[in-house]
């Protein structure tokens, strides 16, 4: 086992309440901390991608003498490409630390490990082979706990911080028996997404005669992404059909709703509708969901986007005058452009959408099984009627993530300080 020590973090008293107000100054002072980052699940979801370089910026903004290495667990040579134009001082590695020299060396050098933001504990292997290997620190930034398996618990009990990214994952942890005193609600660090590609956005709307704030975009969605059309292997005959299965049940229900509001906007503004992706299934379902169902007099208004990057996604999503999504991934980084969006919430995408709630953005969020695609219509066109009002009610749920993220990192600096 490395030696450092011990955890006078986890005793968090009147002491490191101290520590958590000390100026920047006074951390700057102390010797140049390292972290580890975990993240990077997979590249088929800009979603996914666009985590890791939310958080890369939040600790490079918050914590600007930090060093950070990037433990990434998907491979791609695109998504990386990107990341190391953004983020040039961050090294990359992946692997295990049995089969890479590197990660042994940097969860030696690291005085801190972070998973980053993801649907579950996505790295639990890469968390256990951290207490193996060290006594070091340890926590979860923007993370949803729903109902977390036994090796999950034994993880988070040992955890010096936890921050899911909705507070029902508070509950879920606390049923489960760990202790939440160093539990402070963070949000997804997509919302820290600083990256653009203003060019390719403009390039874009150039191309379809899309005026700035003149065009909705829309984001559909199956209720369990179909993994399986590009890795069959990986699940069984019985999970395949299972899940088409209800798949095939709700997605014309679903997507009517979409359809009704597009038809709704349409009809009243004779403005565009982009259909977009946040995963690159969605591109193959646009049709036959969306634009095959909408009136004759509405088709022509609508455009198709291919896949894409987070950083285009994020820079064509400024430009929108509103969204509608499925997907909540898009809904972040509406929110953190200034776009009004509203969130068709499906049971089946985890209990991540309580975040919504959690920022005050109820009158924008639809439950899709308890809602008609009127009310998303009439929502809308509320919008539509008083865009000033609708940016104001945004602005107050930016103001609330940027509360909990200086929450987040008072509680990471005090760690870093107290190791």
């Amino acid at each position: 086992m490395i030696k450092t020590k011990n955890f006078r973090f986890l005793k968090i008293s009147i002491a490191i309440s101290a520590l958590m107000l000390l100026s920047n100054f006074a951390f700057a002072a102390k010797h140049q901390s390292t972290i580890l980052v975990v993240s990077g699940w997979q590249d088929v979801n800009i979603g996914d991608i666009a985590h890791t370089p939310g958080l890369l910026h939040l600790l490079e903004k918050k914590l600007p003498k930090a060093n950070i290495i990037l433990w990434k667990k998907s491979k791609s040579e695109k998504v990386e490409q990107l990341l190391a134009n953004e983020f040039p001082k961050v090294k990359i590695i992946h692997g295990t630390p049995e089969t890479n020299p590197e990660l042994m060396e940097a969860i030696k050098k690291a005085d801190l490990f972070i998973h980053g933001s993801g649907p579950y504990m996505v790295a639990a292997e890469n968390m256990e082979s951290w207490i193996k290997l060290t006594d070091k620190p340890f926590g979860f930034f923007g993370v949803t706990f729903e109902n977390p398996e036994k090796r999950d618990v034994e993880i988070l009990k040992k955890a010096a911080f936890i921050f899911p990214r909705d507070t029902e994952s508070i509950e879920h942890i606390k049923r489960a028996g760990v202790d939440t005193k160093n539990t402070i609600f963070g949000p997804d660090a997509t919302f820290a997404l600083h990256i653009r590609s203003e060019a390719k956005a403009v390039e874009f709307m150039k191309n379809n005669n899309l005026k700035h704030k003149d065009f909705l975009c829309v984001v559909t969605r199956f209720r369990k992404s179909p993994y399986w059309w590009s890795k069959p292997e990986e699940y069984t005959k019985e999970e395949i059909a299972k899940r088409t299965a209800l798949n095939d049940k709700w997605k014309y229900d679903d997507n009517a709703k979409l359809c009704e509001a597009i038809t709704q906007w349409v009809r009243t503004t004779k403005k565009k509708v982009v259909i977009c992706p946040e995963m690159d299934y969605q591109v193959k379902i646009m049709d036959e969901l969306i634009i095959n169902q909408l009136p004759e007099d509405v088709k022509p208004y609508v455009i198709k986007h291919d896949y894409w990057l987070p950083d285009e996604a994020i820079s064509f999503y400024a430009h929108a005058h509103s969204i509608i999504s499925m997907e909540c991934h898009t809904v972040i980084m509406a929110i953190a452009v200034g776009t009004p969006v509203f969130y068709l919430r499906q049971p089946q995408d985890t209990i991540k959408g309580q975040m919504f709630y959690d920022l005050g953005l109820d009158k924008w969020v639809f439950e899709i099984e308890q809602s008609t695609g009127k009310q998303v219509a009439d929502r809308l066109m509320e919008v539509i009627t008083d865009y000033k009002g609708a940016l104001k009610y945004l602005k107050a749920a930016q103001k609330k993530v940027d509360v909990q993220y200086k929450q987040t990192f008072r509680l990471i600096q005090s760690i870093l300080l107290a190791n």
